[in-house]
């Protein structure tokens, strides 16, 4: 049992014994049945700073004015003693609700019950749906998460940090870029680096040609991409220094080829994408 949850018992049997304690000292004091006199001065007599001295009333008339005194009876408020024993009873039997409601509790956790506020169960939530996506989506961004998910960036930081926290994710820089991988030694270090690249989609397209062998030069691969050699010249440089892909000469013209020791891992991914 959490030690919060049983100060708290504890606590709340110590406030039911104060409030019966009080019960039982206001019970004393209005059972004690004395009739208290409230005494004015009578009407048009000044008030005078003298001593008055009560004394009961003589004879056997209720209430009387002794010399011309405005006598006012407040009246006696008695609780029958039944009532006050069923309230104590009552007292009691909270208290050993609270006492049972104690020991019980362990049976609804074996029974699968549990007790969560409503925040933080629409937390837990979220927090569920994040993972998943990460899980089906290794290597995304925060900004793809936000899309799927319809989260504002302020709430998405917030539940991946806690996520973080308790290292169900971690975050892999890349290029400046943060990017979420599952957090149970599924991904080494070069397959993260792996994922991250194919996440951009010109570098996607011009390792899925150099992959297939069909477009392994500049010229090549510039032609069936559409793009300029200077710009796919540009991205082939950030993979050799990547260390994913190698070039060889033949000729007058260099060959790109995918690394042997990165060949696995690609064609694992880009099977995977396909997949998706």
């Amino acid at each position: 049992m959490e030690p919060k949850t049983i100060h708290s018992v504890l606590q709340c049997i110590n406030y039911r014994r104060l409030c019966i304690f009080c019960f039982f000292f206001s019970f004393s004091i209005l059972a004690a049945g004395a009739t208290e006199y409230i005494i004015f001065p009578a009407p048009g007599r000044q008030a005078e700073a003298t001593e008055y001295i009560v004394t009961p009333a003589p004879g056997d008339e209720f209430g009387v004015s002794i010399a011309g005194e405005d006598v006012q009876i407040v009246e006696d408020t008695v609780i029958p003693y039944w009532q006050f024993l069923l309230w104590l009873a009552a007292m009691q039997i909270l208290s050993i609700l609270d006492v049972v409601l104690y020991f019980i509790k362990p049976i609804f956790v074996v029974l699968g019950f549990r007790v969560v506020d409503h925040p933080n169960a629409v937390g837990i939530l979220k927090r569920e749906q994040i993972y998943t996506f990460i899980k089906a989506f290794p290597g995304t961004c925060s900004s793809k998460i936000a899309d799927n998910i319809n989260l504002h960036r302020g709430t998405l930081r917030y539940h991946l940090n806690i996520l973080e926290t308790q290292n169900l994710i971690e975050a892999h820089n890349y290029c400046g870029k943060v990017r979420y991988f599952q957090n149970n030694s599924t991904y080494g270090e070069k397959e993260k680096q792996v994922i991250s690249v194919l996440q951009n989609s010109m570098k996607r397209k011009i390792i899925f040609e150099i992959l297939r062998e069909e477009c392994n030069t500049n010229g090549s691969i510039a032609r069936k991409i559409g793009m300029s050699k200077s710009t796919i010249t540009w991205y082939i440089k950030q993979l050799k220094e990547l260390d994913l892909i190698e070039e060889n000469k033949l000729g007058k013209s260099v060959i790109y080829n995918i690394k042997p020791s990165c060949r696995d891992i690609i064609e694992k991914e880009v099977h995977r994408l396909s997949q998706n």
